[in-house]
């Protein structure tokens, strides 16, 4: 049963109304379209506009899954969120929507409308070439990691922000989808006659499930920093430059925010580009693979070049020296590595699977499911040995290539 109240578009000007803080933004009164546009997995999701105003965005958290409403789920997930955009608008304001309001009886928050940009999935979906995006994003992560982590926090509020952002259940659903159902039977699994060798190839190879049971603990034990938690390139909004409108970059939808992993957030972003590349390659379009591929380097070099920049403001510096700077990167290029190939082959394999994949006509698409798999497996079994991120993702293309 429901305990709070579920909107519709029709409550949004009254429930608008009795929420001072996003009434002084956007007047009831003068609201002129309320539209529902929630296209995922999880949420309502409602842009309100306004005649001579700028509008925002309602977020409404569901009891279950939107898709699979016998699937229960907790509605608190909307706090998490409204406690990572908090954190991380602090750290990177340019890189994440606006936070304008959180009501934690109806988990409800409200944000910027950012209605000017568009999914990044869709956008390489049509071939679109956002330069600057991937660089964006390795900033953003570089600084949320350092800012949220025993390097950029005092310890004490460090214990603290890291026991505000314990988030079990949505963890889990991580824990299972990404790391464990799609190496075992389990019903959310799914995959052509034609690719059915090939996931028992994949999920059956010893190197493979322990570089995955490596990834999971990885994902369960190591509290870093304050991850987003689920950035692929379904939760990337960008816009290109036009006229006197510069381009932009913006992370959305962090519910899954915890202290994990910071690879975890580079890694979930190269495995969706790994979906991406796959697709054009079959499509034939060489050339976007090869650039698609190539924002896995620019993703990491912007990250640690940033993250280098960061650390002369380390608030302990005593034993935190450049070896242990050094270490820990090494660390976080072989955990991308390794989740990459594990956010891949969930996506082909297990629940929520994308458009990148699931709208190639039926042949194209067993290839290209086979070219994930492959190239998963290298990211996990080979990947964290490998230093050199271009070589790394080199290697994928030449993978998806020979297997096109």
């Amino acid at each position: 049963m429901n305990d709070y109240e579920i909107l519709d578009a029709h409550a949004v000007p009254a429930y608008i109304a009795g929420r001072p803080a996003i009434a002084k933004r956007i007047d009831p009164d003068r609201i002129t379209a309320v539209r529902e546009v929630g296209d995922g997995n999880m949420n309502l999701v409602f842009v309100v506009e306004a005649d001579g105003q700028e509008g925002l965005v309602l977020k409404q958290s569901l009891p279950y899954v939107r898709i699979a409403p016998t699937w229960p789920v907790t509605p608190d997930r909307n706090g998490f969120e409204a406690n990572a955009l908090a954190a991380h608008g602090s750290m990177a304001p340019e890189y994440v929507p606006a936070l304008y309001d959180a009501d934690e009886d109806r988990h409800v928050i409200a944000v910027e409308d950012l209605s000017d940009h568009r999914v990044w999935r869709g956008a390489l979906i049509d071939g679109l070439r956002h330069e600057g995006a991937a660089a964006d994003l390795g900033r953003y992560v570089a600084r949320v990691a350092f800012g949220t982590s025993v390097f950029g926090l005092d310890p004490d509020d460090q214990k603290a922000a890291l026991a505000r952002a314990v988030n079990p259940e949505l963890c889990r659903i991580t824990e299972d989808l990404v790391f464990t159902e799609p190496y075992i039977r389990h019903e959310h699994n799914s995959v052509l006659p034609a690719n059915e060798a090939d996931v028992a190839a994949y999920a059956g190879d010893p190197e493979v499930r322990a570089a995955i049971g490596v990834a999971k603990l990885a994902f369960m034990t190591h509290a870093e920093a304050l991850i987003h938690g689920d950035l692929h390139t379904g939760s990337v909004l960008v816009r290109a430059a036009t006229g006197t409108t510069p381009r932009s970059t913006r992370a959305f939808d962090a519910e899954f925010a915890f202290y994990g992993p910071v690879g975890f957030d580079l890694g979930a972003l190269w495995g969706n580009f790994v979906l991406a590349a796959a697709r054009a390659t079959i499509l034939g379009a060489a050339d976007h693979a090869a650039w698609v591929l190539r924002q896995a380097t620019v993703a990491w070099d912007a990250f640690e070049a940033e993250f280098r920049t960061l650390w002369p403001g380390r608030v302990d510096p005593r034993v935190f020296g450049d070896a242990v700077l050094d270490r820990f990167l090494g660390t976080v290029r072989a955990d991308a590595a390794g989740f990459g190939g594990a956010k891949a082959a969930r996506r082909v394999i297990g629940f929520s699977k994308v458009a990148d994949i699931e709208t190639l006509p039926e042949a194209e698409r067993s290839v290209a499911v086979r070219g994930v798999l492959r190239s998963a497996r290298l990211l996990l079994v080979d990947g964290p040995r490998l230093t050199d991120v271009r070589r790394l993702f080199d290697e994928v293309g030449d993978v998806l290539a020979t297997t096109a």
